[in-house]
């Protein structure tokens, strides 16, 4: 078997189609079929069903998976130790970031760890938690930051600080002049809601649920701009993580009175090698969050 074979079947796994994962890998998706099928001549069995435009793995499919898993993190961790034996800071470091902190706190701020380690192949992904959790397995990632806790017994996971929720509210809403609101006073509104895989979503159910207010959700989205959008114009409410404030124009946001808050850290594969690089980013991300840095959260 080739190494690059065991990414493309991973990739395949992980996506659920042959199309996304040759996206996702940057190859034409005639190439990956042709890889996939070379690797299931070498083992003498099918590992796809193909349906339709998805796919499953067939029993011998899940026997590969776990294995390949195993493999490619042990590739990763070889070339993260070879190339820890480098002087400086250099080589490639591959950050995954969930989408409700990537734009809000990674990018604006990326520029300044670029500057600091030029030499550094910088690449970054933006997916869902347990897309992220997956690459961590496979070695397709060396860190992903994400709201926590994930459960997962290959996965380690470090708090690096818990952020505020508040409400969004039209300028011109009642609650627009509180202080601070209590969820339990938003029973029967309109909730706007990130789709289902989205961390924040999670968040603001669990918040709800907590403060038995029964809300009603009346929309669902993969982008969280689109939300704000929605709030501006009256459509509904919803909470929204302090980070995202600079992009909250139009909108009030407004303290709950009874303290809501996610905890937001970075993961990495407990068998992956921790590298120069891997170690440098972790230090910016624990320097981003101390008070008064420019990097910092407010």
């Amino acid at each position: 078997m080739e190494i690059h074979q065991l990414r493309y079947f991973c990739a395949i796994v992980r996506t659920g189609s042959f199309t996304r994962a040759a996206e996702q890998l940057g190859i034409a998706q005639p190439s990956l079929s042709q890889q996939i099928r070379a690797l299931e001549k070498q083992v003498g069995t099918p590992l796809f069903e193909r349906l339709g435009r998805s796919v499953r793995l067939t029993a011998s499919g899940e026997a590969l998976r776990h294995r390949a898993l195993d493999i490619l993190q042990q590739v990763a961790a070889a070339e993260s130790s070879l190339a820890n034996l480098q002087e400086g800071v250099r080589g490639r470091l591959r950050i995954g970031v969930i989408p409700t902190i990537m734009p809000y706190w990674i990018a604006p701020r990326i520029g300044d760890f670029l500057k600091r380690f030029p030499e550094l192949d910088l690449q970054l992904t933006e997916e869902t938690t347990p897309r992220l959790v997956e690459q961590l397995q496979s070695g397709d990632l060396d860190i992903a930051v994400a709201r926590l806790p994930v459960r997962n017994p290959d996965i380690v996971c470090s708090e690096l600080f818990r952020e505020p929720l508040f409400l969004a509210v039209p300028l011109n809403h009642p609650f627009a002049r509180k202080r601070s609101v209590d969820l339990h006073d938003l029973s029967r509104k309109r909730l706007l809601l990130l789709k289902e895989g989205h961390c924040l979503r999670d968040d603001v159910l669990m918040a709800c649920t907590h403060a038995k207010a029964d809300l009603r959700s009346v929309f669902e989205t993969n982008q969280l701009t689109s939300i704000f959008q929605l709030v501006r114009s009256a459509f509904g409410l919803t909470l929204v993580p302090a980070m995202a404030s600079s992009h909250a124009e139009g909108c009030t946001l407004v303290p709950l009175r009874e303290s809501s808050f996610r905890r937001i850290g970075y993961l990495r594969a407990s068998r992956h090698f921790v590298s120069k690089p891997m170690r440098e980013f972790v230090a910016w991300l624990r320097k981003s969050t101390r008070p008064g840095s420019k990097s910092g959260t407010s």
